[in-house]
């Protein structure tokens, strides 16, 4: 039941991006020179960089779901030998990865107010922190649900087939929150 309510709560997720979406382009199809002028003072390698850390924490994520999978919460070997990590161990590399993109993010924000883009600056700042913003937002909550997942396997007596339903549905949010990020890094960076 834990997986399909995640499954239906991610759909009206998807609905509420969708809206997003709609939001950027009727605003980007009204303000087409503006647009060019304002998009020129994104950093585009900069960002790739960001997605690529985000994107690589789907790939931590799954890992952790494998062994959440095979009932294994914690290593059992070496630091060092990343085929005996546990779930915990995955889902920490995720986390702080989700970190870093914030981190990130932020300051692409800082660097981005300071040369005149802000929220109320004008119809492309607006869509572009209100589009990114809320996609942090969600990041922010599936930091706080790994370290929810974290805190369970190490209060559990026994890491059992709750736990591991608990740390799979997590990865759904995460894969999804990834996702969307992927979608408004091609319109917000690559669309022109």
């Amino acid at each position: 039941m834990v997986s399909v309510g995640t499954v239906v709560w991610l759909s009206s997720e998807l609905m509420f991006f969708a809206g997003l979406f709609a939001m950027y382009f009727t605003l980007r199809s009204t303000s087409g020179e503006m647009w060019a002028l304002e998009t020129e003072k994104l950093n585009v390698p900069f960002a790739l960089m960001n997605t690529i850390i985000l994107v690589s924490s789907s790939f931590t994520c799954q890992m952790g779901v494998f062994a959440a999978e095979r009932l294994q919460p914690r290593r059992i070997g070496s630091m060092f030998s990343l085929p005996k990590w546990g779930m915990v161990e995955w889902y920490f590399l995720t986390f702080l990865l989700g970190s870093v993109f914030v981190a990130v993010q932020g300051y692409e924000y800082a660097v981005l107010v300071s040369e005149g883009v802000s929220l109320s600056s004008n119809a492309y700042g607006s869509s572009f922190y209100i589009t990114t913003g809320f996609h942090g937002i969600h990041v922010l909550g599936g930091l706080i649900a790994f370290l929810f997942i974290i805190g369970r396997a190490y209060a559990a007596k026994r890491f059992g087939h709750f736990e591991a339903t608990s740390a799979i549905v997590t990865s759904y949010y995460w894969h999804f929150v990834d996702v969307v990020w992927i979608g408004l890094f091609i319109i917000i960076y690559f669309l022109k």
